[in-house]
């Protein structure tokens, strides 16, 4: 069963990056919408990957994980459970350093595979709960 390392939570949220945030839209009543908006506030760059490909909080949008060009150093997953398995593995493959699968959202499976390919994981987790609890 995986198990969140503290000092992989904390470097993720304090080191700026680039956040991948799969399922992120305009949509403000879902919770990808306000915690892109932070980990923007905490310094990160946010990408929107939705299918509508929507723009959000003044960064571009791209329709799928493959399409985000450039590297991506988190990819940060509010899709159900049932299909974080394909993002976390699309993740891998274009060379994601981490994934870190939202609150509820929880796949052991795809959690030990993004670990063996080297990936940094945070799962069943919120970074605007984790950053706060930590000061940020």
């Amino acid at each position: 069963m995986h198990t969140n390392d503290p000092a992989v939570v904390d470097r993720l949220l304090r080191t700026p990056g680039r956040w991948a945030v799969v399922g992120l839209s305009n949509n403000t009543s879902r919770a990808a919408h306000g915690v892109a908006a932070y980990l923007q506030r905490i310094g990160q760059t946010i990408v929107p990957v939705h299918p509508a490909a929507e723009a959000v909080h003044g960064a571009q949008g791209y329709a799928t994980l493959a399409d985000v060009p450039g590297e991506v150093d988190v990819v940060d997953v509010f899709v159900n459970s049932r299909l974080a398995g394909a993002v976390v593995d699309e993740a891998v493959a274009r060379g994601a350093r981490a994934v870190w699968l939202q609150l509820d959202v929880i796949d052991e499976d795809a959690a030990a595979r993004a670990a063996a390919a080297g990936l940094d994981v945070v799962m069943n987790a919120c970074p605007a709960i984790e950053g706060p609890a930590r000061g940020l």
